[in-house]
Order: C-alpha cells, then sequence, then structure tokens
C-alpha cells in the first residue's frame, strides 16, 4: 500500500479516486479550542518510557552535566508547548492511555501549562497496560471536552502518542462515527483528533485507515503523523485548518501534464480540491511566482465507506 507524503507547502494530502484534497502548511488560530495530549501506558512502551543518561561518561569526564530523559519526554515536552499556543486557556489535559491490566484504564497527569515545559517528567503510568485500546481514551476527551463548555470550549482536538498497533481498531472506527454524528446533528462541539506513531513498529496503513474516513457532513475527523518526520509543528495540526482560511491572494493548479486542473483568482484557501486525472503522478501548485509539485501515491488507496447514519 503506497501512503501518501505531504512535501512542502503541503501539511495533508487525501488521494481518493479522481480527486485530490490538499492542505497547505498553515498555522492556524482556532477560536475556544480545548487540547488535550495522550501518551500510550501499554507495555510495549516500556523502553520508550526508560531514563537513561545523555551524553554519558564522556559528559562527565568534561565536567558535563548529564542529563537523564526517555524517548516520549523531549516528544511531549515540544508538542505541549507549541500546542498549548493553540489552546484557549493555554492549560492541556494530559494523561496515559492504554494503562492497567487490560490496557484500557486512563492515568490523568493532570492540565498542564505550555510555558516552562522542562519541568514536567513523563516517567510513563504507575501501571503499563497489557493491550493498546483506545477507544476509553476517546470516551475520555469528549467527556472531558463537554465538562469543558460551560467555560468557554468550543472545538476540540486530542493528540494521541502511540509506539505500535492499535488493538480495538474495529472499536475506534465505530466509536468515531457515533462522535461524528453527534456533532452533525450539533449535541457535540467541533472536535478533531491526531494518532502520533513513535518509533519503528507503528503500523501506519492501519493508521491511515482510521485517518481516512470521511464523515457525513463532519468530514476527515482524524488525521495522523509520524513524530520522526514532522518537519514543522504547524504540521502536527494540520487537521484544523479548513477551507475558510486563506494562504494567499490567488494560485493555480496543474497535472503532470501541464495541463491546469484549477485556478484560484481572488484567493488561494489553506485546503484545495481538485480532480486529478488518472494516471497522473503529481500536481503542481503555482503562487506568488512560485512551482511547488507534490508527488502522488503509485497505488490508489481504498477509502473507508462513507459512515452511515443508522
Amino acid at each position: 500500500m503506497s501512503h501518501e507524503r505531504p512535501v512542502e507547502p503541503f501539511s495533508d494530502l487525501h488521494v481518493e479516486g479522481d480527486h485530490v484534497r490538499a492542505t497547505l502548511l498553515h498555522d492556524p488560530t482556532v477560536e475556544g479550542l480545548d487540547m488535550a495530549i495522550y501518551m500510550d501506558g501499554s507495555g510495549s512502551m516500556e523502553e520508550e518510557y526508560k531514563y537513561k543518561r545523555k551524553g554519558g561518561w564522556l559528559a562527565w569526564l568534561f565536567g558535563k552535566p548529564v542529563e537523564q530523559t526517555n524517548q516520549v519526554e523531549p516528544q511531549v515536552q515540544w508538542m505541549l508547548e507549541y500546542l498549548a499556543t493553540k489552546d484557549r486557556n493555554g492549560l492541556l489535559r494530559v494523561a496515559y492511555w492504554a494503562c492497567g491490566d487490560g490496557g484500557r484504564s486512563i492515568e490523568p497527569v493532570g492540565d498542564l501549562q505550555g510555558v516552562e515545559v522542562k519541568q514536567y517528567k513523563f516517567p510513563g503510568p504507575r501501571q503499563m497496560g497489557t493491550g493498546t485500546y483506545l477507544q476509553p481514551a476517546m470516551e475520555d476527551y469528549v467527556e472531558y471536552l463537554k465538562r469543558e463548555i460551560p467555560n468557554g470550549a468550543r472545538r476540540g482536538c486530542a493528540v494521541f502518542v502511540t509506539d505500535g498497533v492499535l488493538h480495538d481498531a474495529d472499536a475506534v472506527k465505530s466509536f468515531s462515527g457515533k462522535v461524528a454524528r453527534q456533532i452533525a446533528s450539533g449535541n457535540l462541539p467541533r472536535m478533531n483528533f491526531i494518532l502520533v506513531g513513535v518509533g519503528d513498529q507503528v503500523d501506519e496503513e492501519q493508521m491511515e485507515e482510521i485517518c481516512h474516513v470521511e464523515y457525513r457532513g463532519v468530514g476527515h475527523l482524524w488525521c495522523h503523523r509520524i513524530a520522526e518526520e514532522i518537519g514543522q509543528m504547524a504540521e502536527l495540526v494540520a487537521v484544523l485548518v479548513d477551507e475558510t482560511m486563506t494562504v494567499a491572494a490567488g494560485g493555480t493548479i496543474y497535472d503532470d501534464r501541464g495541463t491546469v486542473l484549477k485556478v484560484y483568482e481572488s484567493r488561494l484557501p489553506a485546503v484545495l480540491e481538485f480532480p486529478i486525472p488518472e494516471g497522473a503522478k503529481s500536481f503542481t501548485l503555482e503562487v506568488n511566482g512560485q512551482r511547488y509539485t507534490q508527488p502522488l501515491p503509485e497505488e490508489e488507496h481504498h477509502e473507508g465507506e462513507e459512515e452511515e447514519d443508522h
């Protein structure tokens, strides 16, 4: 299965048959946004949470401070620092998920500020889980967001960090459909979920299956990122970017044969949607006299069926 790899200035790419939806790299401001970070607490993460000396004996030999850190802590610290600038009050709900005997428990860390993030330590949960179950973490965030509505929350976004394969992918898809229907009916505020994979055991194909589903009246609920591939922090929140945001005064889309596919005359929105001819290997955006070419995946992705109302 070919993966869709956006290149700058694109931060997200979906190819569905002859239709392309490309999101431009944009640092969004969303009013009333309430964000959260959930860290994988399953047993497979044990090594990632172990503290190891940074600098080692050479640093000690030359009298330099020997810093101890784990693989998760720096990633969560920089995400927390950045995402807090997007949050309505600069406080993020932070918790471990996939904890406990069955891997279905949540261990809250607290509501943390994005300033002085180095003061926060993330050594892992008290009890690591024997499975990796994401639905309970989604449920926890939905309930949290409901509680925050009276305090000014108007939109939600939760980041879930994981290192491996989800054991409840079907349940995640089912619950996502339920959330989408409640958003579409006005019973829940608009929210999005972001899967961030760390390490080399991440099942990116499974992540894409979850993230590619488009829900009626809502669009895409999920997006995914591989932590090591994030070049700019704005890539992390591409799912918050929508077509109402403007990035330039205009632009033109061409296919790989130079045929004009779409012209944006007065404004270039942050989300571009256009048809692509069969067999095209790339498209090019021309904006402000510069051209940017985005390769397309060789194999067509099969989008999950649109969520039906029951």
